[in-house]
């Protein structure tokens, strides 16, 4: 029997098993297994489309969760994901910090903040230790330090939680703003322009038509 099939079978028995398999993930969203977010891993696990390996941050602990859960042997980490000490936090060099906000977009869990040309800084608590912001610095101002006090993920079920859901609040807002992007693009395109400006012309004639009929006798 599947794991799927002891969930109860069929499209609401693979959904129950996803958030199964979703729970037992750190939520870091480093996307080190191959998949875009932690969410996409566990899908792919439920479907069996993918080794139960490949959880960095996790590490053997995790594995050996899933292997319960999926009723699949555990296997040793793949070394292809490399390894991530929980605990991991990003920390910013404020005084090298131009405030270029690329690092922004980058952290899956808005856990940096700034303004534009303005130093920023991480807020440690909510860093998930992913490593997606340092690529991200153009003048190489932030790293990785080890904080163990604050390790934020996998052993803190709670923290993981808050974590999958700043990531979902972060996937919302960048829909939104590209949206909002999209929007004005299509604004500013010249057969909208064009189009604005006849509706426009269109206005000032009936506006002028009205006027010219109360001034006659």
């Amino acid at each position: 029997m599947t794991a799927a099939n002891r969930n109860g079978g069929g499209p609401a028995g693979t959904a129950r098993l996803v958030d199964a398999v979703d729970d037992l993930l750190p939520q870091t969203q480093c996307t080190r297994c191959g998949f875009p977010d932690c969410r996409a891993y566990a899908a792919a696990l439920a479907r069996g489309a993918t080794e139960l390996n490949r959880c960095a941050p996790g590490g053997e602990p995790t594995i050996r969760a899933l292997a319960r859960l999926l009723g699949r042997p555990a296997l040793p980490p793949d070394p292809a994901v490399g390894s991530a000490a929980m605990g991991t936090v990003a920390v910013i060099d404020e005084a090298a910090c131009i405030g270029c906000t690329l690092c922004l977009p980058a952290c899956p869990v808005d856990a940096i903040v700034g303004a534009p040309g303005q130093a920023h800084t991480v807020l440690p608590p909510e860093c998930t230790g992913c490593e997606l912001c340092p690529p991200a610095c153009p003048v190489d101002c932030i790293r990785l330090v080890t904080i163990r006090a604050q390790a934020p993920t996998r052993d803190d079920p709670q923290a993981a939680r808050r974590a999958r859901e700043r990531y979902r609040l972060h996937c919302e807002r960048r829909r939104r703003r590209a949206e909002e992007r999209a929007a004005r693009r299509e604004l500013h395109t010249p057969g909208a322009d064009a189009g604005k400006a006849a509706a426009i012309r269109a206005a000032v004639e009936r506006v002028r038509a009205r006027r010219a009929a109360r001034r006659r006798p």
